[in-house]
């Protein structure tokens, strides 16, 4: 998952804190502009000090309760924390995230990107490195606010509600420990500066385990955010589909057809569906359709399997077929 592929525990315990970058001059006044307010601290967002070595829990509860899940970091601990290695691994917090059924999104390695997300009021969970050498200091914390006059931070962190940070020393040790960041959303919320592609793999992630409900959600907010691409109607067929919803499914495929006319994955599958709706000769249109784009690219097969299928029911359209 981008900069999310660091799969290293996460240890909370004795840091070095890094001196900062003073050379580089203000920051923060660089990251804002005339639609980011200059100032800004989410001063609702929830503490749970961290115990012992468990920021990951306590940072992961931070996000989740501002999110309006009710949640003990108590009951996460068996969940993100690793005893054996005194820290929490980040495959593991976005899974817990997606069990309480919010989308966990990894955001862009970019320090805008975070700005953003505090100015439009959800608090970020991020990585930090704040040793080096034998002590690198893994550590989780929450990104609350930001001043950009003053070219600081505000976290919740470990044991301290309010850490304030320079920007500097903050973003070094971000950088330092692979810029990697996560949001934790309601099913239908989207991110500041939303990305197409880590927002439908977000989605997909709650889909995959089951979380049907929020994965549409998540899907008809991206069809909304994104009028113009194909892929959230074909998360929103595929899930009709998975409930035994076919004429859900076959608009869904229908929608993503008419945005993206050459998706040989759409046209296939909506040829299924018209067969199993009792359509066989929209069906046969369908796939005869699919095919010609397929040629023998990587999807030449499985589109063969499906017009052998269709090609065996001869039948015409019953009532209530489509006609395009």
């Amino acid at each position: 998952m981008a900069a999310g592929n660091l799969v290293r525990a996460v240890a909370c315990g004795l840091v070095f804190l890094l001196a900062g970058c003073a050379t580089r001059g203000p920051l923060l006044p660089q990251l804002t502009s005339e639609t980011v307010p200059p100032r800004v601290e989410l001063t609702t967002t929830p503490f749970f000090p961290q115990r012992d070595y468990q920021c990951g829990p306590a940072a992961l509860a931070t996000v989740l309760a501002a999110s309006g899940v009710t949640v003990d970091p108590d009951a996460l601990v068996p969940e993100v924390y690793l005893p054996g290695r005194q820290g929490s691994l980040q495959p593991e917090l976005v899974a817990a995230a997606r069990g309480r059924g919010r989308v966990p999104y990894i955001l862009p390695p970019r320090a805008e990107v975070l700005v953003a997300q505090v100015a439009a009021g959800t608090p970020v969970l991020v990585m930090q490195k704040l040793g080096a050498g034998p002590w690198p200091g893994w550590h989780y914390a929450v990104l609350v606010g930001y001043d950009a006059t003053a070219d600081r931070v505000l976290l919740r962190s470990g044991t301290d509600e309010r850490l304030e940070l320079s920007a500097a020393r903050f973003l070094t040790t971000w950088e330092r420990a692979g810029r990697w960041a996560m949001v934790t959303l309601r099913p239908g919320q989207m991110p500041a500066a939303p990305d197409l592609a880590r927002f439908m793999e977000a989605a997909a992630g709650l889909e995959a385990v089951g979380r049907l409900e929020e994965a549409g959600g998540a899907y008809e907010a991206a069809a909304r955010e994104w009028p113009d691409e194909a892929l959230p109607h074909l998360g929103l067929a595929n899930l009709a589909y998975a409930r035994g919803d076919l004429q859900g499914a076959e608009r869904g495929f229908h929608a993503a057809i008419q945005i993206a006319p050459a998706d040989v994955a759409a046209r296939n599958n909506r040829a299924e569906v018209l067969l199993q709706l009792g359509c066989p000769a929209s069906a046969r249109k369908e796939i005869e359709a699919a095919q010609a784009l397929a040629g023998d690219g990587p999807l030449a097969g499985a589109v063969a399997a499906s017009a052998s299928k269709i090609a065996a029911d001869r039948r015409s359209d019953g009532k209530g077929c489509p006609t395009n």
